[in-house]
Protein backbone atom coordinates (compact mmCIF):
# COMPACT_ATOMS: atom_id res chain seq x y z
CA UNK A 1 0.00 0.00 0.00
CA UNK A 2 1.58 3.55 -0.90
CA UNK A 3 2.38 6.08 1.50
CA UNK A 4 0.04 8.96 1.98
CA UNK A 5 0.88 12.48 0.14
CA UNK A 6 2.65 14.55 2.44
CA UNK A 7 3.72 17.47 -0.01
CA UNK A 8 7.28 17.98 -1.51
CA UNK A 9 8.55 19.80 1.69
CA UNK A 10 6.63 18.44 4.25
CA UNK A 11 8.81 15.83 5.65
CA UNK A 12 12.07 18.21 5.47
CA UNK A 13 10.24 20.30 7.67
CA UNK A 14 9.44 18.08 10.31
CA UNK A 15 12.62 16.45 10.38
CA UNK A 16 13.91 20.03 10.51
CA UNK A 17 11.69 20.32 13.70
CA UNK A 18 12.50 17.19 15.12
CA UNK A 19 16.13 17.77 15.29
CA UNK A 20 15.86 21.04 17.55
CA UNK A 21 15.31 20.92 21.09
CA UNK A 22 11.67 21.17 21.94
CA UNK A 23 10.84 19.80 18.57
CA UNK A 24 9.42 23.18 18.42
CA UNK A 25 9.07 25.03 14.70
CA UNK A 26 10.78 28.23 13.67
CA UNK A 27 7.93 31.36 13.51
CA UNK A 28 6.43 31.99 10.20
CA UNK A 29 8.62 34.13 7.75
CA UNK A 30 12.13 33.32 9.24
CA UNK A 31 12.86 30.35 6.69
CA UNK A 32 11.93 33.63 4.28
CA UNK A 33 14.08 35.77 5.84
CA UNK A 34 17.26 33.49 6.03
CA UNK A 35 16.79 32.78 2.68
CA UNK A 36 16.87 36.10 1.41
CA UNK A 37 19.70 36.65 3.09
CA UNK A 38 19.42 40.72 2.97
CA UNK A 39 16.99 43.22 4.70
CA UNK A 40 13.90 44.39 2.63
CA UNK A 41 15.20 47.85 1.72
CA UNK A 42 12.25 48.87 0.15
CA UNK A 43 8.90 48.46 -0.60
CA UNK A 44 8.94 47.22 -3.89
CA UNK A 45 11.66 44.25 -3.00
CA UNK A 46 9.01 43.25 -0.44
CA UNK A 47 6.54 43.01 -3.09
CA UNK A 48 8.67 41.37 -5.37
CA UNK A 49 9.81 38.68 -2.75
CA UNK A 50 6.44 37.90 -1.91
CA UNK A 51 4.72 38.24 -5.47
CA UNK A 52 7.26 35.75 -6.51
CA UNK A 53 6.97 33.16 -3.77
CA UNK A 54 2.95 33.37 -3.92
CA UNK A 55 3.33 32.41 -7.45
CA UNK A 56 6.14 29.45 -7.10
CA UNK A 57 3.76 28.17 -4.86
CA UNK A 58 0.93 28.20 -5.86
CA UNK A 59 2.37 26.40 -8.92
CA UNK A 60 3.73 24.03 -6.64
CA UNK A 61 0.17 22.70 -5.85
CA UNK A 62 0.83 23.26 -2.26
CA UNK A 63 -2.55 21.82 -0.19
CA UNK A 64 -4.65 24.17 1.61
CA UNK A 65 -3.97 22.80 5.19
CA UNK A 66 -0.33 23.16 4.46
CA UNK A 67 1.24 26.03 6.87
CA UNK A 68 4.05 27.01 5.44
CA UNK A 69 6.26 27.10 2.69
CA UNK A 70 10.13 28.03 1.65
CA UNK A 71 11.37 30.39 -1.37
CA UNK A 72 13.28 28.66 -4.37
CA UNK A 73 16.75 29.83 -4.97
CA UNK A 74 15.14 30.86 -8.11
CA UNK A 75 12.46 32.95 -6.63
CA UNK A 76 15.69 34.81 -4.27
CA UNK A 77 17.66 36.13 -7.18
CA UNK A 78 14.53 37.17 -9.06
CA UNK A 79 13.49 39.35 -5.96
CA UNK A 80 17.28 40.59 -5.58
CA UNK A 81 17.99 41.42 -9.17
CA UNK A 82 14.38 43.38 -8.73
CA UNK A 83 15.64 45.11 -5.88
CA UNK A 84 18.76 46.26 -7.45
CA UNK A 85 16.81 46.94 -10.02
CA UNK A 86 14.73 49.48 -7.87
CA UNK A 87 17.75 50.68 -6.03
CA UNK A 88 19.63 51.61 -9.42
CA UNK A 89 16.31 53.50 -10.79
CA UNK A 90 15.47 55.57 -7.37
CA UNK A 91 19.09 56.13 -7.99
CA UNK A 92 19.24 57.74 -11.31
CA UNK A 93 15.95 59.61 -10.49
CA UNK A 94 17.59 61.71 -7.40
CA UNK A 95 20.42 62.27 -9.83
CA UNK A 96 18.14 63.40 -12.05
CA UNK A 97 16.35 65.12 -10.07
CA UNK A 98 19.70 66.83 -8.14
CA UNK A 99 21.07 67.95 -11.80
CA UNK A 100 17.55 69.36 -12.62
CA UNK A 101 17.73 71.20 -9.47
CA UNK A 102 21.37 72.45 -9.97
CA UNK A 103 20.48 73.57 -13.67
CA UNK A 104 17.13 75.38 -12.81
CA UNK A 105 19.57 77.46 -9.63
CA UNK A 106 22.05 78.16 -12.63
CA UNK A 107 19.47 79.46 -14.88
CA UNK A 108 17.78 81.18 -11.57
CA UNK A 109 21.11 82.66 -11.00
CA UNK A 110 21.88 83.79 -14.66
CA UNK A 111 18.61 85.69 -15.06
CA UNK A 112 19.14 87.17 -11.83
CA UNK A 113 22.98 88.53 -13.05
CA UNK A 114 21.12 89.49 -16.30
CA UNK A 115 18.65 91.57 -14.49
CA UNK A 116 20.95 92.98 -12.47
CA UNK A 117 23.34 94.26 -15.88
CA UNK A 118 19.98 95.33 -17.66
CA UNK A 119 18.95 97.31 -14.79
CA UNK A 120 22.39 98.94 -14.91
CA UNK A 121 22.48 99.80 -18.03
CA UNK A 122 18.82 100.90 -17.46
CA UNK A 123 20.27 103.10 -14.70
CA UNK A 124 23.32 104.55 -16.70
CA UNK A 125 21.25 105.36 -20.00
CA UNK A 126 18.48 107.50 -17.84
CA UNK A 127 21.60 109.36 -16.18
CA UNK A 128 23.29 109.96 -19.80
CA UNK A 129 20.11 110.97 -20.97
CA UNK A 130 19.16 113.10 -18.37
CA UNK A 131 22.91 114.42 -18.44
CA UNK A 132 22.75 115.14 -22.21
CA UNK A 133 19.06 116.62 -21.36
CA UNK A 134 20.77 119.01 -18.97
CA UNK A 135 23.72 119.87 -21.14
CA UNK A 136 21.23 120.71 -24.09
CA UNK A 137 18.61 123.08 -21.81
CA UNK A 138 22.16 124.61 -21.23
CA UNK A 139 23.18 125.16 -24.72
CA UNK A 140 19.87 126.72 -25.58
CA UNK A 141 19.63 129.27 -22.49
CA UNK A 142 22.67 130.49 -23.70
CA UNK A 143 22.08 130.56 -27.53
CA UNK A 144 19.26 132.32 -26.34
CA UNK A 145 21.07 134.76 -24.16
CA UNK A 146 23.61 135.09 -27.05
CA UNK A 147 21.47 136.25 -29.03
CA UNK A 148 19.78 138.77 -27.16
CA UNK A 149 23.08 140.77 -26.99
CA UNK A 150 23.31 140.18 -30.81
CA UNK A 151 19.77 141.47 -31.82
CA UNK A 152 20.63 144.71 -29.12
CA UNK A 153 23.55 144.96 -31.35
CA UNK A 154 22.47 148.64 -32.23
CA UNK A 155 22.76 149.93 -29.03
CA UNK A 156 25.25 148.10 -27.36
CA UNK A 157 28.18 146.99 -29.78
CA UNK A 158 30.59 146.38 -27.07
CA UNK A 159 28.55 143.52 -25.35
CA UNK A 160 28.53 141.46 -28.81
CA UNK A 161 32.22 142.33 -29.15
CA UNK A 162 33.18 141.10 -25.22
CA UNK A 163 30.31 137.84 -25.90
CA UNK A 164 32.07 137.13 -29.63
CA UNK A 165 35.70 137.39 -28.77
CA UNK A 166 35.47 133.78 -26.36
CA UNK A 167 35.26 132.63 -30.28
CA UNK A 168 38.47 132.92 -30.75
CA UNK A 169 40.04 132.13 -27.23
CA UNK A 170 40.42 135.74 -26.09
CA UNK A 171 39.55 136.72 -22.40
CA UNK A 172 37.99 139.72 -20.26
CA UNK A 173 41.64 140.88 -20.55
CA UNK A 174 41.82 141.50 -24.17
CA UNK A 175 39.00 143.43 -24.19
CA UNK A 176 40.53 147.13 -22.89
CA UNK A 177 42.95 146.70 -26.23
CA UNK A 178 39.85 146.24 -28.44
CA UNK A 179 38.19 148.60 -27.01
CA UNK A 180 41.13 151.49 -27.60
CA UNK A 181 41.20 150.14 -30.88
CA UNK A 182 38.00 150.72 -32.06
CA UNK A 183 37.29 153.78 -30.31
CA UNK A 184 40.44 155.16 -32.17
CA UNK A 185 39.30 153.36 -35.19
CA UNK A 186 35.41 154.32 -35.60
CA UNK A 187 34.65 154.90 -31.96
CA UNK A 188 32.41 152.01 -32.49
CA UNK A 189 30.27 153.47 -34.83
CA UNK A 190 28.62 151.00 -37.04
CA UNK A 191 28.36 153.48 -40.01
CA UNK A 192 31.34 155.09 -39.59
CA UNK A 193 33.10 156.26 -43.19
CA UNK A 194 36.81 157.39 -43.79
CA UNK A 195 36.27 159.93 -46.53
CA UNK A 196 39.85 160.15 -47.83
CA UNK A 197 40.40 156.36 -47.70
CA UNK A 198 36.92 154.69 -48.50
CA UNK A 199 37.14 152.57 -44.70
CA UNK A 200 34.12 151.76 -42.87
CA UNK A 201 32.31 150.72 -39.76
CA UNK A 202 33.33 149.55 -36.31
CA UNK A 203 36.53 148.02 -37.64
CA UNK A 204 37.22 150.02 -40.80
CA UNK A 205 37.52 147.50 -42.89
CA UNK A 206 39.43 148.80 -46.47
CA UNK A 207 37.76 148.13 -48.98
CA UNK A 208 34.26 148.10 -46.51
CA UNK A 209 33.15 145.12 -49.36
CA UNK A 210 35.40 143.06 -47.39
CA UNK A 211 32.86 142.24 -44.20
CA UNK A 212 30.30 140.31 -47.00
CA UNK A 213 32.49 137.20 -46.20
CA UNK A 214 30.92 137.49 -41.96
CA UNK A 215 27.41 138.26 -43.43
CA UNK A 216 25.52 139.88 -45.94
CA UNK A 217 24.38 142.66 -43.82
CA UNK A 218 27.77 144.47 -43.44
CA UNK A 219 26.49 147.54 -43.92
CA UNK A 220 24.03 147.94 -41.38
CA UNK A 221 24.44 145.54 -38.93
CA UNK A 222 27.34 145.93 -35.78
CA UNK A 223 27.64 142.37 -34.99
CA UNK A 224 28.71 141.31 -38.31
CA UNK A 225 31.30 144.05 -39.09
CA UNK A 226 32.46 143.15 -34.84
CA UNK A 227 32.48 139.49 -36.08
CA UNK A 228 34.93 140.22 -39.73
CA UNK A 229 36.61 142.47 -37.37
CA UNK A 230 37.53 140.43 -34.80
CA UNK A 231 38.50 137.27 -37.46
CA UNK A 232 40.31 139.92 -39.25
CA UNK A 233 42.56 141.06 -35.97
CA UNK A 234 43.44 137.43 -35.14
CA UNK A 235 44.71 135.99 -38.67
CA UNK A 236 46.93 139.69 -39.17
CA UNK A 237 48.36 139.97 -35.45
CA UNK A 238 46.75 137.34 -33.59
CA UNK A 239 44.96 139.04 -30.69
CA UNK A 240 43.38 142.50 -29.82
CA UNK A 241 46.39 143.59 -27.77
CA UNK A 242 49.09 142.91 -30.66
CA UNK A 243 46.75 145.28 -32.51
CA UNK A 244 46.82 147.93 -30.31
CA UNK A 245 50.49 147.71 -29.97
CA UNK A 246 51.16 147.99 -33.89
CA UNK A 247 48.08 150.60 -33.88
CA UNK A 248 49.87 152.78 -31.99
CA UNK A 249 53.16 152.08 -33.43
CA UNK A 250 52.17 154.02 -36.84
CA UNK A 251 51.49 157.33 -37.41
CA UNK A 252 48.88 158.24 -38.65
CA UNK A 253 47.55 155.28 -36.93
CA UNK A 254 46.09 152.17 -39.02
CA UNK A 255 46.39 148.00 -38.50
Amino acid sequence: MSKPYEGRHRGAQTRARSARPGGSGRPKGVVVARAVGRPALTAGFALAVVATTAAGYQAKGADAGHAGFTVSAEAVEQANELADTQIENDARLASARNQANVSRAAAQEKSRRDAAVAAAAAAKARQEAAARAARAKERAALEKKRQAVLDRAREDPKAVARLLMADYGWGEGEFGCLNNLWIGESNWNYKATNSSSGAYGIAQALPASKMASAGADWRDNPATQIKWGLGYIKSSYGSPCNAWSFWQSKSPHWY
